[in-house]
């Protein structure tokens, strides 16, 4: 089924193919410069660190709702191996095979594709299986590093959780803002927290994923006005799931990340974030989130501290 016009129009109003370059292939993280990384530091003033990765284990996160993205599947290659002699330090390897969004991730700007284009006006032919993303691969994404900042959507609604049918909206995004006392601006990575995580922990990975609460495809429009450099959630599917609009799949991840040039985290686990966000008064923190550089990677898992 062709994408409705609606999407089209939402399209043309958030498209930043050229805006810095017909060559460029990191799309909004040119938004993240030395003078936003220098104000992002002044944000760390205890020292407080937390962590926002789930773990990667063989019962993680996915269920097989997504085909081929498995599990951490680890193995040990060498246990207490003595690989230069008789009583010499001994050495223990171990292997993993997993899906490269397996848990807590970044989506690079070539994990979806729509017309037959990626972030820029680039071929998606132009990802082969043996070379994979040949533009825009994860390994060209630099120094995730930039003020974060937390949009708790679910607590500033009173929720613990959002409902499992909830878009989130721009006039969620500024209910929240206006909750955390904090205004979005150029470069900044926004958190959004709809508790959905919840869901998993408490052992339910087939409810986590469906249905779930996530971004109504309004928002990239809110992301676009404030030139936001990247988004992250606490959810499997990012946008709301089953989508808002019948038969509209992934739009959300279509108009970030092919039209805006926008990264996108998927599974990040901000319920200790929302904890430490009340408990210091503010919802704005250092974030570093380095992706690992596979080359040709359509995502990386990610193991991103937020530092207050």
């Amino acid at each position: 089924m062709p994408l409705p016009a609606e999407f089209h129009d939402i399209a043309k109003r958030v498209n930043n193919w050229g805006r810095w370059g017909e060559a460029d292939e990191i799309g909004t993280l040119n938004l993240v410069t030395d003078d936003v990384v220098r104000e992002a530091a002044a944000e760390v003033r205890t020292g407080r660190r937390v962590p926002l990765a789930l773990p990667l284990k063989e019962d993680g996160v996915q269920s097989g709702l997504i085909p081929g993205r498995i599990n951490p599947f680890h193995t040990m290659v060498q246990i207490n191996q003595e690989i230069f002699g008789p009583e010499t330090v001994a050495t223990s390897d171990d292997a993993v095979t997993m899906g490269l969004q397996a848990a807590t991730h970044w989506d690079a700007l070539t994990h979806v594709s729509h017309s037959g284009k990626l972030y820029n006006g680039r071929p998606a032919d132009t990802i082969t299986a043996h070379h994979g993303a040949q533009f825009s691969g994860i390994d060209k994404a630099p120094y995730i590093v930039s003020r974060g900042v937390l949009l708790d959507v679910a607590a500033a609604k009173g929720l613990d959780r959002l409902p499992g049918d909830h878009a989130v909206t721009p006039e969620d995004l500024d209910e929240a803002a206006e909750f955390g006392r904090v205004t979005v601006k150029a470069g900044d990575i926004v958190l959004v927290r709809t508790g959905q995580l919840q869901v998993y922990l408490a052992g339910d990975k087939h409810g986590y994923g469906y249905p779930s609460p996530g971004l109504s495809v309004r928002t990239p429009e809110w992301f676009h006005a404030r030139d936001v450099a990247a988004v992250a959630n606490d959810t499997l599917t990012f946008e709301i799931f089953p989508p808002e609009i019948e038969n509209l799949w992934l739009p959300v991840h279509a108009l970030d990340l092919v039209e805006m040039g926008m990264l996108q985290g998927q599974n990040w686990n901000l319920e200790t974030l929302s904890t430490a966000c009340g408990e210091v008064g503010r919802h704005s923190f250092l974030l570093s989130a380095m992706p690992e550089p596979f080359k040709g990677g359509t995502g990386t898992p990610v193991a991103p501290v937020a530092v207050f």
